[in-house]
């Protein structure tokens, strides 16, 4: 699709969706970009960690909001649980000895807990299809009074998904998800940010809408939306969500990196240099900070790596 207003190649932070292996499904912290490599990398790097729900054994009702402190598990339950941490460690850098170990500790009852370190490691194999496969078998055929157990498999199959270059099979997933717990808005953030990385920006712009009525002080789904306006030309109401975005949380480098982006297709090269400097000072190490400095660059200011300072001149 062309970029707004006739400028290419300006590099944004794009869609981000939630960590799931949060509790509660805090806050986004997976980039979503266009290149598929990124983005499978950043969807496996999501799942490679102890669901909490599974880790702890829970089975919570519709609510998203961290449960109230429970009495310790049982023995067994306990056990279960470090069997749990420990494979999913493993699976992040051992992809066959810890699919090995989950198929052996499933053959001995470790249920759930167990098929889901399995299908972490596929990923961690390069399998994100298979894996998406039985995350979404998990999440669908789990007990129908674990909301949230349902809810992170499912959303974990949508990255997995991903990862395969399949949004349409995530798409459906998160469909099933957001039946499941419609006024969840990590949800609506998460088929948002699908829509978006299929190009379907109008509906994607719809999902967004959802999340920002659900979760009025959060800036994040007012950032993504903004990045959904632009690519569809309506740059004043891009400029609307970054400014509210940015008054929620002025250190949001998502939302100073887009109005960075506003402010070059409005050809203030001044200001939009500005608020990538900015992206710099605060992130610079991180993906923002390299979107930042290619976006520098393209104005022709030399940015040295890991920093936000222009290079003395010689």
């Amino acid at each position: 699709m062309r970029q707004a207003c006739g400028i290419t190649g300006w590099q944004g932070a794009g869609y981000r969706g939630r960590n799931l292996s949060s509790a509660g499904g805090s806050a986004s912290v997976r980039r979503m970009v266009t290149t598929p490599t990124r983005l499978a990398l950043a969807a496996l790097a999501l799942l490679l960690t102890a669901t909490p729900s599974l880790a702890q054994g829970q089975r919570p009702a519709a609510s998203r909001q961290p449960p109230p402190a429970a009495a310790p598990a049982p023995p067994a339950q306990q056990a279960n649980n470090e069997e749990y941490t420990r494979c999913m460690r493993q699976a992040r850098t051992q992809g066959t000895e810890a699919f090995e170990a989950a198929t052996a500790w499933e053959g001995r009852g470790g249920g759930l807990q167990a098929r889901h370190c399995a299908a972490v490691a596929l990923l961690t194999l390069g399998q994100p299809a298979e894996a998406a496969i039985r995350l979404e078998r998990l999440g669908t055929t789990g007990q129908g009074d674990a909301i949230r157990v349902r809810v992170e498999l499912l959303s974990q199959a949508a990255q997995a998904w991903l990862a395969a270059r399949m949004p349409e099979r995530a798409h459906a997933v998160l469909t099933q998800a957001v039946k499941i717990a419609p006024d969840d808005a990590d949800l609506w953030i998460d088929r948002g940010v699908v829509l978006g990385s299929a190009r379907n920006y109008w509906e994607a712009i719809d999902d967004l809408n959802r999340a920002i009525e659900l979760a009025p002080r959060r800036a994040d789904p007012l950032v993504l939306r903004a990045t959904a306006y632009r690519w569809v030309g309506s740059l004043e109401l891009a400029e609307e969500d970054l400014a509210r975005a940015l008054t929620l949380d002025p250190r949001s480098v998502d939302a100073l990196l887009e109005r960075g982006i506003i402010r070059r297709l409005r050809n203030d090269a001044t200001q939009a240099r500005a608020d990538w400097i900015q992206v710099l000072r605060l992130a610079p190490d991180g993906p923002a900070g390299d979107a930042a400095r290619a976006n520098l660059e393209k104005l022709d200011v030399k940015v040295e790596p890991g920093t936000g300072q222009q290079p003395a001149r010689r």
